[in-house]
């Protein structure tokens, strides 16, 4: 057959090919010495390979047949392509002997004398190329040789390639296996001189042509594609009453799996490739390296602090079976990120945040720890709470799905069975100035702000001063308050404030608020008026005739109530932009500042209403306007 593949020009091809590609990775030193010396030791990286093996299945890497030889020749296309198949092989065959018989034979001779290399980096390198070697040598190319000498007598290959096509998925394994055989040959060139020695003297001799052995190593990689290429050519040469056509398009569907099977294994390595390099970036910390880990999403997040309510960037790995909380290195040597929290997907939970100080804010709840995060828009935190719930989903295989928004104000305590096994939501210090036990005011000296552990609450050192181990933290002792003591642990304390009688103003400002007329931030101001202080203004539905004054919103006790029945509410012209009512009786006057006119005369009506009496909602007025202006 005139138009036959020269497997030599193929695969000097090949080479071209793979320098090129080499050297828009940057591979090369510049000159050609220094050049040919780094390629042998450095060998084949695996994306350059992928981009290869693309490549070559794409190109038309058989020699095209001239106008001459095909006048020339009077056998028929199919058969030219079946004769073509069978010389390749042969040629193919002579490089897998090259591999098993001579690199590996003599390479695990050297190793057996301990001088060079040991053994098991040996086997390592060429993996199964033994078995590929004797199943070409001794099965494929003999039955393809029989079949092509009995041609005039029986036309076709189809039967011969579908019986051997499954023993081709030997090759999944060596695929799989390739990138990290590479690095071995690389590493081990560097660290023994006399194993580097022996695969340059190979490589010397003429059967190698002048090629290294990362360049044969490559030649199993290619043949796959190479047969599907000539057995569709094959098919699609084929008369349409060929005797082979049924065999030939089950083989070619056959010869499909047999390549899509090495595609996986090239997938899982690149799989893995890029999982390596992300523990780079992340500095290979032993109890994270995993490769069974597969990596979601990535990304810079704003983590909203509890203590000084700022944000500070953060960056996210969330793998499928955990969350990597990092912060970046500002000198990246070595690691691009250090690892500051480790959380487990498993058990834990994801929703939006409704915050007006904070928006795009999404709350991440686990065993270790419960994050408030912060995304740059809208899409992007849906992204992120997407890619979290379908990393639940995976981890938990359940149907049942969470509750991913929440509306409104909501106080972060757990569920009682869930007090120590999850990790709570803090509460932000800005949002209380009091013990949310104990009542006590906070200060900056003698009583300073503490998270209780189990709950989250903000509360005084007095109230914190109990230690109990939490299930979330490995049951490591943490500091936890003294209710959320009692229940861990069972144990009582001597000031057992449990059945204590809570005082008129000892009413939760969250829980009030939740059940009440009306409630927001207004200030104060003193006699004077000039001055006072911004607090959270609350008429509960229980106690509508009431007004109390909380110093923030989460506040567990007011510091100031008002009974309104019997004031009157005076509006006040608008002065420098300031919004200005006042509650009046006798010689008593409170001065209020709202933040908008509409929120003022929500208020006036709201008061009106309360000191006029009236406590039902409903009720209609009979007097008139309460809001009127009283003089």
């Amino acid at each position: 057959m005139e138009g036959k593949v020269d497997n030599q020009q193929s695969v000097v091809k090949l080479v071209a090919v793979f320098e090129e590609h080499c050297r828009s990775r940057s591979l090369s030193r510049g000159e050609n010495e220094e050049e040919k010396d780094q390629q042998g030791r450095r060998g084949l990286s695996f994306k350059c390979l992928r981009s290869l093996r693309s490549k070559i299945c794409e190109d038309d890497w058989r020699r095209p047949q001239g106008p001459d030889l095909e006048s020339g020749s009077q056998e028929p296309e199919e058969k030219k392509i079946a004769l073509e198949l069978l010389e390749t092989e042969q040629a193919y065959v002579s490089r897998l002997h090259l591999l098993d018989q001579v690199f590996y034979t003599e390479l695990m001779k050297e190793a057996k004398t301990g001088k060079t290399v040991p053994e098991e980096v040996v086997k390592m390198i060429f993996s199964n190329i033994s078995s590929i070697y004797q199943f070409h040598a001794e099965f494929f190319l003999p039955e393809l040789r029989k079949r092509m000498e009995d041609w005039n007598h029986n036309p076709r290959i189809g039967d011969v390639i579908q019986k051997l096509a499954p023993f081709l998925k030997m090759y999944g394994e060596y695929v799989k296996n390739f990138d990290k055989a590479v690095e071995l040959i690389t590493a081990w060139s560097e660290k023994s001189p006399p194993f580097q020695e022996l695969i340059a003297d190979i490589q010397r001799r003429k059967v190698c042509a002048n090629l290294t052995l990362q360049h044969h190593m490559l030649e199993p990689v290619q043949r796959i594609p190479r047969y599907e290429l000539l057995l569709k050519d094959y098919v699609r040469k084929l008369p349409p009453q060929s005797p082979d056509r049924g065999d030939a398009e089950k083989a070619l569907e056959m010869i499909f799996m047999v390549a899509k099977h090495s595609n996986a294994a090239i997938a899982e390595m690149e799989r893995l490739q890029n999982l390596w390099v992300v523990y780079q970036r992340l500095g290979l910390e032993d109890d994270i390296v995993d490769p069974s880990n597969e990596l979601i999403k990535e990304g810079p997040i704003q983590k909203i602090s509890t203590r000084n309510n700022s944000t500070s960037e953060k960056y996210l790995f969330l793998f499928n079976n955990m969350l990597l909380y990092c912060v970046p290195k500002v000198i990246q040597v070595g690691a691009e990120f250090q690892v500051h929290l480790r959380m487990d997907v498993e058990g834990m939970k994801v929703r939006e945040l409704k915050d007006t100080e904070f928006p795009h804010t999404f709350l991440v709840s686990g065993k270790q720890r419960t994050l408030e995060l912060q995304a740059r828009s809208e899409e992007e935190m849906d992204a992120w709470i997407k890619a979290f719930q379908d990393a639940i989903d995976r981890k938990e295989k359940r149907s049942e799905t969470f509750k991913t928004a929440v509306h409104g104000l909501e106080t972060p305590a757990l569920k009682t069975e869930e007090l120590g096994r999850r990790a709570p939501q803090w509460v932000r210090d800005n949002l209380v100035t009091m013990c949310m036990r104990c009542k006590e005011p906070f200060n900056a000296i003698t009583r300073r702000r503490h998270h209780c552990r189990a709950c989250g609450y903000v509360v005084c050192a007095r109230c914190s001063d109990y230690k109990a181990g939490l299930q979330y933290d490995g049951n490591r002792p943490n500091r936890v308050c003294q209710e959320c003591f009692i229940f861990l642990t069972g144990h009582t304390v001597l000031e057992d404030r449990e059945g204590k009688h809570k005082g008129i103003l000892e009413k939760g400002a969250a829980e009030v608020s939740s059940r009440s007329l009306l409630c927001s931030s207004l200030q104060l101001l003193d006699k004077n008026g000039k001055g006072g202080t911004r607090g959270w203004f609350v008429i509960p539905q229980d106690d509508p005739l009431v007004l109390y004054i909380y110093a923030a919103p989460q506040d567990v006790r007011a510091h100031t109530s008002i009974p309104l029945l019997g004031y009157q509410v005076r509006d006040m012209p608008q002065s420098e932009s300031r919004h200005l009512f006042q509650l009046v009786q006798s010689r008593q006057v409170f001065t209020f500042v709202a933040d908008t006119e509409e929120l003022k005369q929500r208020w006036m009506k709201a008061m009106a209403r309360s000191a006029a009496g009236i406590t039902d909602p409903e009720e209609e007025e009979e007097d008139g306007d309460p809001c009127d202006e009283a003089e």
